[in-house]
């Protein structure tokens, strides 16, 4: 299993825009196959840094769901408007494998 973490540059007057093509992702990327963590908006620090998480089982399940994401209906429209509204700036994607687990150490930091 693979998590592919999506960093967004958005513009901030553009804040609504970008939690409409969130919440149209949040249907969308489950129906073609990853397993999505969620999409992350701007609250507190930056105005202009947001993300996207999910796991997806390998590159080629990857390669595969985003062929699938470009042909569905919900899919195409959000990227239309994403083209359109402009307010995405920026957009990096890094996948990422799990190296631990919340109790590899026993039970956290504070633990004697």
């Amino acid at each position: 299993m693979i998590t592919c973490f999506i960093r967004y540059q958005i513009d901030p007057f553009k804040q609504e825009e970008y939690a409409q093509y969130a919440r149209t992702w949040g249907q969308a990327i489950p129906e073609c196959g990853a397993d999505l963590i969620g999409y992350f908006a701007p609250d507190e620090g930056s105005a202009t840094t947001a993300y996207g998480v999910y796991n997806i089982e390998n590159l080629a399940a990857y390669e595969a769901y985003r062929a699938r994401l470009r042909e569905h209906p919900l899919g195409k429209s959000n990227y239309d408007f994403a083209r359109r509204e402009k307010f995405i700036l920026k957009e990096d994607r890094i996948f990422l494998r799990l190296a631990s687990s919340p109790n590899a150490w026993g039970g956290g930091l504070n633990k004697a």
